[in-house]
């Protein structure tokens, strides 16, 4: 996407960001120091050709028989020279911006990925993770594209702009009072032209980025079209969102199109115009042919950077909002800290207690009311109720991913606000309905948090959780690569690697949410069965929404609007013929 179909907002705190990107730049500062030096020379060496080139023209234009061939060759070699020289600087100078801004780029993430792995898991719960992405890769890419060319650009339409001033007013102070008074009629049509164009070519980037998210949706849902013969209808929302696509580049492009050979006819004018009045002082022998060329090449170098410097602040101004959004992230609030005399949880037994726990995600909107939870060790509580009821919000309690508004909760007794959170976590294993796995072998994703795990126990896991044979039928087996995000398995397969995981995982706590959603009943109970006898004198926590795979749970908590309403056994609930008996027998009528 070109950088004029972005715009972006006037950052808020325009000093505050510029003193921020600055630090990131301070380990750079003697380079940087070195380019504005030889900018500084390679512009001065630009601005000299022209001079050298109105020398050898005066030169040349001494007239037959009188033409110094040795000056004018001397001249034009000099010339030569000078712009070699500063073509060479230049490249010189991009390529130190592109290492300075690449360092800085690489520096920014590291800070931004290392602030991720710090902070709460509320923060990734109130934000979007394309959002996140967004200001890892796309915000600091238009960072580090800023400090690689416009800070050279601004630097060397500096010193071209005042070179180029100061030689025209030693040349010409007529024709100087001239271009002076075109260039204002130049950035005003610029501004004027901006204002215009901004919004709509604003319109055209949300309009394909409209049209890139439609066609992506209806790509990925190809096989419920063609289910449900919806093909005509997409197509018909395709011509639409296509047709607005055009419009909108249409109406930028039509307005777009018109400043660049607008600009060259006010350029062209000024160029007549100087023409103009330096054959009048030429004739009156006011200047020789030599110093109108000089001019009129310095003229050129003077109207072209102010044209741009409008355009490179506004995307250093893009800059600068993306390093706000960025540095908004690295000031987000980090998890807690644990406390001064918080203590690691050793020779853990697994006895869970939650003591009258109250907890809300958002101010005065409270998820669970005085929950009270006796979990023995070695036990398998089950946690049933309808969707919202706050069953996944006590897991989070338990792990420690949030802290209760009131109450506590305990493992062996100790409140888990005094241990250390990573022993905390640490004494849980997690199964997931959401099952996550990463671009690896096989082998290395059942191992992931079990370092050393060797390849008997990788298979003793992969056994237990019924995915060794399909592991086997692999060319690879066990060092078969998987795809990202598991897209050459199952989604029932992905989640018999996770499960395998836990296992292998040596954890005296096991937390299962929905983790056998994926998986057909037969291979469930074989699973169940497996796992109770690899999990003997350790606690089990399972989330489960078929109650049918909790009827051996030695303890049923059942949650109704952030209240526990039931608990007790399969045996027990059903006998009362509450809220538990009614929902099993929903399920089963």
């Amino acid at each position: 996407m070109a950088k004029r179909d972005i715009v972006m907002k006037k950052p808020k705190d325009t000093r505050g960001a510029l003193r921020r990107l600055l630090r990131y730049l301070g380990p750079w500062k003697y380079v940087i120091a070195g380019v504005l030096g030889l900018s500084l020379i390679s512009n001065l060496l630009n601005l000299w050709g022209p001079s050298l080139a109105g020398s050898a023209i005066r030169e040349a234009a001494a007239g037959p028989g009188r033409v110094n061939f040795e000056a004018v060759g001397r001249y034009a070699s000099l010339m030569l020279l000078c712009y070699l020289g500063s073509a060479l600087l230049g490249f010189a100078i991009s390529l130190s911006m592109t290492v300075v801004s690449r360092r800085v780029a690489r520096n920014m993430r590291q800070d931004v990925f290392s602030k991720l792995m710090r902070l709460p898991v509320g923060y990734f719960d109130r934000h979007q993770a394309g959002d996140i992405i967004s200001r890892v890769s796309y915000d600091i890419d238009v960072i580090s594209t800023c400090l690689s060319t416009d800070i050279v650009q601004i630097m060397s339409s500096l010193i071209t702009v005042v070179g180029s001033l100061i030689m025209m007013i030693s040349i010409s102070l007529p024709l100087s009072a001239l271009t002076l008074v075109t260039v204002p009629v130049a950035v005003g049509y610029t501004v004027h032209m901006r204002k215009i164009t901004q919004p709509r070519y604003s319109r055209r980037s949300k309009s394909y980025g409209v049209l890139n998210g439609f066609v992506e949706e209806m790509l990925s849902g190809q096989k419920t079209i063609l289910a449900y013969a919806y093909e005509k209808r997409v197509e018909e929302r395709f011509d639409s969102i296509n047709t607005d696509a055009a419009d909108a580049f249409a109406d930028a492009e039509h307005y777009g199109v018109t400043i660049g050979p607008t600009m060259t006819a006010i350029n062209n004018l000024g160029l007549s115009l100087i023409g103009l009045l330096g054959g009048v002082l030429y004739f009156q022998g006011h200047i020789d042919l030599g110093r109108i060329s000089s001019f009129v090449l310095y003229s050129r170098k003077f109207a072209g950077p102010i044209n741009a410097i409008a355009e490179i602040f506004n995307e250093l101004f893009s800059a600068l909002s993306a390093a706000e959004r960025v540095f908004s992230l690295l000031d987000e609030e980090e998890e807690t800290a644990d406390a001064p005399d918080a203590r690691l949880l050793t020779r853990i037994r697994g006895d869970v207690k939650a003591e009258h726990v109250s907890f809300g995600y958002l101010p005065r909107v409270t998820v669970l009311h005085d929950l009270n939870l006796e979990a023995p060790a070695g036990k398998l509580i089950a946690i049933v109720g309808p969707t919202g009821a706050g069953k996944t919000t006590i897991i989070n309690l338990l792990m420690r991913f949030y802290d209760p508004g009131s109450g506590v909760i305990r493992i062996d007794g100790q409140e888990i606000r005094t241990a250390v959170r990573r022993s905390v976590r640490g004494a849980y294993a997690m199964v997931l309905q959401d099952t996550w796995v990463f671009r690896g072998t096989i082998f290395e994703n059942i191992a992931y948090g079990r370092e050393n795990a060797t390849m008997e126990e990788v298979v003793a896991a992969a056994k237990a959780a019924r995915i060794h044979p399909f592991i086997m039928r692999l060319p690879q087996g066990y060092d078969t690569v998987i795809t990202e995000d598991g897209g050459n398995i199952s989604k029932g397969q992905k989640q018999l690697l996770t499960i395998a995981r836990a296992m292998l995982y040596d954890a005296p706590m096991l937390i299962l949410d929905e983790a056998t959603s994926n998986v057909d009943t037969a291979t469930e109970r074989e699973i169940q069965k497996a796992m109770r006898e690899l999990m003997k004198q350790k606690t089990c926590f399972v989330i489960a929404h078929r109650l049918s795979t909790i009827e051996s749970a030695d303890q049923i908590l059942v949650l109704r609007d952030g209240d526990v309403a039931e608990q007790g056994t399969h045996r027990e609930l059903m006998d009362r013929k509450g809220f538990y008996y009614q929902l099993y027998a929903a399920q089963f009528e």
